[in-house]
């Protein structure tokens, strides 16, 4: 089990959790999900990206496709939510 300084609050989840692993992301948006986001949660979105991949049928070709899955991943995640952490 892992300690309590091994957890963020979690944005989507909206509790205590350890962190995200294996984030494919570098740069501020990596650190923003791995600051903010659950274990739980980006598993969570991991399912979710197939299928936004998959409906909106995204090419990543083109540079936009990126882009417009960046958005729904900060959605999803509730990363642009103001969400402030309970006490432990």
């Amino acid at each position: 089990m892992s300690n309590e300084n091994d957890q963020v609050f979690c944005k989507r989840a909206l509790k205590w959790a350890p962190p995200a692993q294996n984030v494919p992301y570098g740069g501020a948006l990596g650190e923003e999900i791995r600051r903010n986001i659950c274990e739980e949660s980006w598993q969570e979105w991991m399912n979710m990206e197939v299928m936004v991949i998959n409906e909106l049928r995204l090419n990543f070709m083109d540079p936009k496709s990126q882009d417009i899955l960046i958005k729904h991943l900060r959605e999803f995640l509730n990363l642009d939510g103001e969400v402030e952490p309970t006490p432990r």
